[in-house]
C-alpha cells in the first residue's frame, strides 16, 4: 500500500466501507450512519480509488418464452434446481445434463403453445427466471417456478407469480399448485399471494426390481392400459371427486405422442371407472401420476400396476398424508420417503375427495 493510504489504516478503511454499505443478493444497501460515511469520503481513499457505482436492480421483464429459448430454459430449470437443493446439502434432482430439462418447455408448450413465461433482465437480456403455467378449464396450474442462483432473493419469483395470477382473475378463474413444503421461500411466496393448503402428500421412491414387484392390491386384475375412448370417464370421475377438469392432460398422455406417458385404468361395474393414474418415464422425470381414486384400495390397485411398468428404475410417487392404509402399503412395498409436498388453491377450491395422486410432470392443480 502505497504511503498515500496510509492516512486511514487498511482495517479502519475495511471496516467504514463495511459500516458504508453491503451486499444483498446483488444489490449494495446502505446501512452507515452519517458520521462513518463522512470519514470514508474524506479520506485519501477517495483520491486514490475508483468512485464505487451500482444500479438498483430493475424490474425484470415478464413475457412469454420463444421458441429458440427451449434450450435456455431447460439450462435454468436444470441448474437452479439444482443449485436450491446443493445449498441444503442434498444431491442433485436432475443429473444427465441440461438437456433432459427439455422435457418441461416441450411438454407445456404441446398443451399450451404461448403459456411459459421468462423473466428476462431488462438491460442484460439474461433470462432471469422461468414459470409455466396452464389454463385448464375449471382452473389454472401453476407448474414448476425457477431463478438462476445469479438471482435468487430479488423478486423475480414474485413478478413471474403475478403475472399468472393476474392473469387468472381475468378469466375469473382460481390458481392451484402443488409444491415442496422442505421450500419455505416458496411456501411464503403463495402463501402471501393468497395461496391456501389444502392438502399435504409425502413423497415416495420406490426401487423397482427388474423382475418386477412381488407384490399384489385387490381388484389389480382389474386395471388395464387406458385407451382414448376412456378420457370422457377418467374426466368426469376426476371432476366428481375433486372439481377439476383437464381433459385435454389426460389425452395428451394416452396419445403419447412423445413415446413417455402411460395411463391404467380401473374398471368398476356397469363400466364406470374407479381409478386411474399416469406415469412419465423420462431422464427428466421418472414419476407416477397424476390420478385419482374412489378409495385406498382402489388407489393401490393402479399405483402398482404403474409402478411395475418402470422395471430396473426408482420412480416417485406421491401419496396424501391421511391415506393412512395406502400409506402403509407404499412402505411395505419398500417405499421410502424423500420430500413433502403442499397443495395450494389461490380462489375457490371444491372440496376433495377419495385419494388424490398428484405429480409435477406436468403439474396436477
Amino acid at each position: 500500500m502505497s504511503a498515500d493510504h496510509d492516512a486511514v489504516s487498511p482495517v479502519a478503511a475495511s471496516n467504514a466501507v463495511r459500516r458504508v454499505y453491503q451486499h444483498a443478493h446483488g444489490r449494495l444497501v446502505a446501512c452507515c450512519d452519517e458520521a462513518s460515511a463522512r470519514s470514508v469520503v474524506s479520506s485519501s481513499c477517495r483520491r486514490r480509488r475508483p468512485a464505487l457505482h451500482w444500479r438498483a436492480m430493475p424490474d425484470p421483464l415478464v413475457r412469454a418464452m420463444r421458441p429458440d429459448e427451449w434450450d435456455a430454459v431447460a439450462e435454468l430449470i436444470y441448474v437452479s434446481t439444482n443449485a436450491w437443493y446443493a445449498a441444503r446439502g442434498a444431491g442433485p434432482i436432475f443429473t444427465g445434463g441440461p438437456d433432459v430439462a427439455r422435457l418441461f418447455p416441450e411438454t407445456y408448450e404441446a398443451l399450451d403453445p404461448g403459456c411459459t413465461l421468462v423473466a428476462e433482465h431488462p438491460r442484460t437480456g439474461r433470462l432471469m427466471g422461468s414459470c409455466f403455467h396452464h389454463p385448464r378449464e375449471t382452473h389454472v396450474s401453476l407448474g414448476i417456478m425457477n431463478v438462476h442462483p445469479a438471482y435468487f432473493g430479488m423478486g423475480v419469483a414474485r413478478r413471474l407469480l403475478r403475472a399468472i395470477t393476474d392473469d387468472a382473475d381475468a378469466r375469473g378463474l382460481p390458481v392451484r399448485l402443488v409444491s415442496s413444503a422442505f421450500n419455505l421461500d416458496s411456501y411464503s411466496l403463495y402463501t402471501r399471494a393468497g395461496f391456501v393448503p389444502r392438502r399435504t402428500y409425502q413423497d415416495v421412491l420406490l426401487v423397482v426390481p427388474e423382475g418386477g414387484l412381488p407384490h399384489d392390491a385387490p381388484r389389480r386384475a382389474q386395471v388395464r392400459p387406458a385407451t382414448l375412448a376412456d378420457v370422457p370417464a377418467m374426466v368426469a370421475l376426476e371432476e366428481e371427486l375433486t372439481g377439476i377438469r383437464r381433459g385435454g392432460d389426460f389425452a395428451h398422455f394416452v396419445t403419447n405422442s412423445q413415446g413417455i406417458w402411460h395411463v391404467s385404468v380401473l374398471e368398476g361395474d356397469r363400466g364406470r371407472l374407479d381409478a386411474f393414474v399416469g406415469s412419465v418415464a423420462h431422464p427428466g422425470s421418472r414419476m407416477v401420476g397424476p390420478g385419482v381414486a374412489r378409495t385406498e384400495d382402489d388407489a393401490a390397485a393402479v399405483l402398482l400396476a404403474e409402478l411395475d411398468r418402470h422395471r430396473g428404475h426408482s420412480p416417485v410417487f406421491l401419496v396424501p398424508v391421511d391415506a393412512a392404509g395406502l400409506v402403509a402399503r407404499a412402505y411395505a412395498w419398500g417405499g421410502r420417503n424423500v420430500e413433502m409436498h403442499v397443495h395450494q388453491v389461490r380462489g375457490a377450491c371444491p372440496p376433495m375427495h377419495g385419494v388424490t395422486l398428484p405429480t409435477f410432470m406436468p403439474e396436477t392443480g
